[in-house]
């Protein structure tokens, strides 16, 4: 598998990617694209949602503004 990943890298001219990369950007994605900690948690095998959050958890501030969004429509409905 290591082989054939360094091969198609090499093959696409991709600067020097190890395959953990890979693993590290797919819970990176899938936090930012909203799939909640339990389930990458889970898909990655690891022991516990704080570990999770820890090591893949980075905030954007896009996501600091869709958070403060999110917030903002809820108080709106509320305080109708």
């Amino acid at each position: 598998m290591y082989r054939a990943f360094k091969l198609v890298v090499c093959e696409l001219g991709m600067p020097t990617v190890r395959f953990h990369d890979l693993r590290h950007s797919y819970a990176v994605v899938s936090l930012k694209s909203g799939d909640d900690v339990k389930t990458v948690q889970e898909n990655l095998g690891l022991s516990t949602a704080a570990f999770t959050l820890d090591v893949y958890g980075h905030v954007t501030e896009k996501m600091k503004k869709d958070s403060a969004d999110r917030m903002q429509a809820f108080i709106k409905s509320v305080s109708r």
